[in-house]
């Protein structure tokens, strides 16, 4: 792979990382803390950008990463059931190099959806130093508390317009997929209403692939900051406030059981696990055998997690 593409992949998320946290403080009273971080062995870093305690967002982080070094076997092995093509180059490991932003975002306000967003470029050598494997993966998706249609339908379309620039199979593809991915099996139900997702990208050109994935960078501060916006002075009350606790909890559960990525990162020498545990919420709850009255807005925002919906109109 050329080195252009890794250049311009970093140009990229350091880029969308200053946007959306620039979009994000105009909604809040407080700014984000700069925490940049080098991963040991000349292994790459990143810079952790969080906020926390504002008016508006209890806790959120926009993350960037750029790591490179050398995969164990076991974490080649580990990695091989979800992409195919990635294949164990050297009996001590696979060189590599990662790049991309991560993003998670929890408003205090239970009417503001939470959402996560995460781009990345992921690259392999053989050990003579040819490109052994390549991809792209991301997306981004919205988990609310309380169902908002008109929300939902906004956030879609604007993620379904990005994507129909490079070929109209691509939302509906990519929308399944979401659905799919942020499954939590062990509920029958999704952490959220979904979004778009896709991983292991590598059928077109890598120069159009970046392209793709640029579209879909400057649809997401139309598609999110005009829900915070409308949402985040709305009155509240303490049982919404519990049901916000119980839904990030199943947020905790997909994250910390299901999500590739907080996987890759634990597996990964060096890493920082306080960038990685970011996406975690303040403040999450378990209660017994928790069930919301039938016809409530909190058992509406069930059906929605149980039952995928369409929710483009465009």
């Amino acid at each position: 792979m050329a080195p252009q593409i890794r250049q311009e992949m970093e140009a990229l998320v350091r880029r969308k990382q200053a946007e959306i946290t620039q979009a994000l403080e105009k909604l809040d009273n407080v700014k984000f803390h700069t925490d940049t971080w080098l991963r040991g062995n000349n292994g790459g870093g990143g810079t952790s950008m969080v906020i926390q305690n504002g008016e508006t967002f209890e806790k959120g982080g926009v993350n960037v990463s750029v790591v490179y070094g050398k995969l164990s076997p076991a974490a080649v092995s580990a990695m091989r059931s979800d992409h195919k093509n990635l294949e164990l180059t050297h009996s001590e490991g696979t060189k590599f190099f990662a790049c991309g932003l991560s993003m998670v975002i929890h408003p205090h306000n239970p009417h503001a959806p939470t959402t996560h967003l995460n781009y990345r470029y992921f690259e392999t050598w053989n050990a003579d130093g040819t490109p052994q494997a390549w991809w792209f993966g991301g997306g981004a998706d919205l988990t609310p508390s309380y169902l908002y249609e008109e929300d939902a339908t906004h956030f879609h379309n604007l993620h379904k317009q990005a994507l129909d620039k490079h070929g109209k199979d691509l939302y509906p593809r990519f929308k399944k997929w979401c659905d799919e991915y942020f499954y939590i099996a062990h509920r029958e139900e999704m952490r959220g209403i979904g979004g778009i997702f896709f991983d292991d990208f590598d059928e077109r050109s890598p120069e159009d692939a970046l392209k793709m994935i640029e579209d879909c960078f400057d649809a997401f501060i139309p598609a999110y900051i005009p829900l915070v916006a409308r949402r985040k002075d709305m009155p509240y009350t303490p049982e919404e406030k519990k049901w916000q606790a119980i839904r990030r909890g199943r947020y905790v559960e997909f994250n910390l059981i299901y999500d590739r990525g907080t996987q890759f990162g634990l597996r990964t020498p060096g890493s920082r696990v306080e960038s990685i545990l970011m996406s975690l919420p303040e403040h999450a709850s378990w209660y017994y055998d928790n069930h919301p009255e039938p016809g409530s807005r909190e058992q509406k925002l069930l059906d929605a997690t149980q039952h995928p919906r369409e929710w483009a109109t465009v």
